[in-house]
């Protein structure tokens, strides 16, 4: 899809409409729910409400996000954003903050002046009820004046911190649903810190919405390579037969960041890495690389499958894991002299982990065997996620063990790719063999499409109705089945991580747990990007 609504007809910028269960309408009934009656109103009134507008995810990527949907048309016609936070902020303060976040090309003020003409905002405190009742006022009048005496949605967006969502979900139950539409709730992870604090919150939204209601949201399904994999794996003959425990000898799921906490230490160290990444983000592509095929596509039937592999993963112990924190690099520059403890919004003498490394075993027919290895952290070498699927060695070798593993690969972030590392003979007159690879590098060979956020991908679901890449409250309670009992035993014991030094690969202890659950490392190979730099395989 373009960036640009000059490129698209009317047509192909209306959003086509669903519900559960019903399949996609066409255009043509789109263009027909959203076009104007005579008078001029709308049919249906959609208000898009931001809860802790004032914040930083408000700032930096809801508002933007939401700029560049209205933008380029994938928003139902007359579409308002209302904001709702504590802080008092008139909608040019909003546009003050939100604005340096926004991309806006040459020639797009007049859009940006309409975009905020749509905004408005309402202060009041998220624990009393009397300032949802002033947000359902003006929500009231938005919807009489946009269409009067028609359907009118809400969708909430709750960009708070998780201390407040009980409180704030409550209220807007008692006082701020539709009253002749429908009301969608987007709730923020994290969602708990364990299986008690999650189940309690998940029975605190169950008590006041329906499941259909409840959009939990993981951005990192709303990720291009992440939407891809359903149709690499299920919409390509070639995979099938080899994408099971007979072929496969491991997979390994990666999560780099090259910068450490950058004075926000007091936020991460409530949570750690695993909470922070492992527990949802890599957690669900371990769900997307090894369920079966699902029935349909439909939300339902893909969400299922996944919940299925969840039961199949005992949880995880202190073995199956390497935990590090990073320490300053001695002679290094910048943010590399300084080290998690060094941050001053950090507790002194914390043990949170930075870097965690996991082993997980899938205990069904596919997979029985196979290490899925998930790894993530921070102050690393490099900004890399990936899924990187290695097959056995090739059995009655004739090449006097020269072969190195295939490796198919799925790079996430950045740089989007789709890669084979495969084994040819060495060009011109050496009879050797080189690694090489088959690749499908998305800049290359797709160079005018724009890839949407994340963020933009899973807000404009919502508008549709379309749960398939929002986190159901079952999946919710496996996941954390998994992690919660090794997360206990970490804080019990206070079990101190291994230092590693800022800008490496991480601890070599987890080099060593990686190599000890069957997967193998090699130097002599590195996929080069389009630029000839160099991206490493681990």
């Amino acid at each position: 899809m373009g960036t640009g609504s000059s490129h698209l007809s009317k047509t192909e910028r209306v959003p086509a409409f669903r519900t559960p269960g019903t399949m996609e309408l066409s255009p043509d009934t789109a263009e027909k729910e959203m076009a104007s009656v005579p008078d001029g109103a709308p049919h249906v009134s959609y208000v898009f409400v931001v809860m802790g507008a004032s914040g930083d995810l408000a700032k930096k990527k809801i508002y933007p996000c939401l700029w560049v949907l209205f933008r380029d048309g994938y928003l139902p016609v007359g579409t308002k954003f209302v904001g709702y936070a504590r802080s008092a902020l008139t909608i040019a303060q909003l546009r003050a903050k939100t604005e340096p976040f926004m991309k806006v090309k040459e020639g797009q003020g007049p859009k940006l002046d309409e975009f905020f003409s749509l905004c408005s905002y309402v202060n009041g405190p998220y624990d009393k009820v009397d300032g949802f009742a002033k947000l359902d006022a003006a929500l009231v009048k938005i919807e009489d004046e946009s269409a009067p005496g028609k359907k009118a949605n809400r969708i909430f967006y709750l960009a708070l911190p998780p201390s407040v969502f009980m409180p704030v979900t409550k209220h807007i139950k008692m006082a701020s649903m539709s009253k002749r539409g429908y009301t969608r709730v987007i709730v923020e992870k994290p969602f708990g810190r364990d299986s008690e604090s999650s189940l309690v919150l998940s029975e605190h939204l169950a008590s006041l919405f329906r499941e259909e209601e409840m959009y939990r949201i993981d951005h990192y399904l709303g990720k291009e390579m992440v939407q891809n994999l359903m149709v690499l794996r299920f919409a390509n003959a070639m995979f099938q037969p080899v994408w099971n425990r007979s072929n496969i000898n491991s997979v390994v799921i990666t999560f780099k960041e090259p910068f450490g906490t950058k004075g926000r230490g007091g936020y991460f160290d409530e949570f750690g890495i695993i909470r922070d990444v492992m527990q949802n983000h890599l957690l669900q592509l371990l769900c997307l690389v090894a369920m079966e095929k699902p029935a349909s596509i439909s939300p339902e039937d893909i969400r299922d499958e996944k919940v299925k592999v969840l039961k199949c993963i005992r949880p995880l112990e202190l073995d199956d894991v390497v935990l590090g924190q990073y320490v300053a690099k001695p002679g290094g520059t910048g943010d590399e002299l300084e080290g998690y403890l060094d941050d001053k919004t950090v507790p002194e003498g914390s043990v949170t982990p930075t870097y965690a490394a996991a082993v997980f075993h899938i205990k069904n027919e596919r997979w029985d065997g196979v290490p899925f290895i998930l790894k993530c952290g921070k102050a690393l070498n490099e900004r890399k996620a990936e899924i990187r699927i290695q097959y056995k060695d090739i059995p009655g070798d004739i090449f006097e063990g020269k072969c190195r593993r295939n490796e198919f690969v799925i790079r996430v972030q950045p740089k989007e790719a789709v890669y084979m590392k495969v084994m040819a003979k060495k060009p011109g007159r050496d009879t050797g063999m080189v690694e090489t690879e088959l690749d499908l590098s998305y800049h290359l060979r797709f160079k005018d499409v724009n890839l949407p956020d994340a963020y933009e991908r899973l807000i404009q679901d919502v508008f549709l109705g379309n749960q398939m890449n929002f986190v159901r409250s079952d999946e919710l309670a496996e996941a954390w089945r998994v992690f919660t009992p090794l997360l206990h035993r970490i804080e019990r014991e206070k079990v101190k991580p291994v230092p590693y030094t800022y800008g490496c690969r991480g601890p070599k202890e987890a080099d060593e747990l990686i190599s000890s659950a069957g997967y193998s490392y090699t130097s002599s190979y590195t996929w080069k990007t389009a630029t000839g730099t160099g991206a490493s395989s681990s």
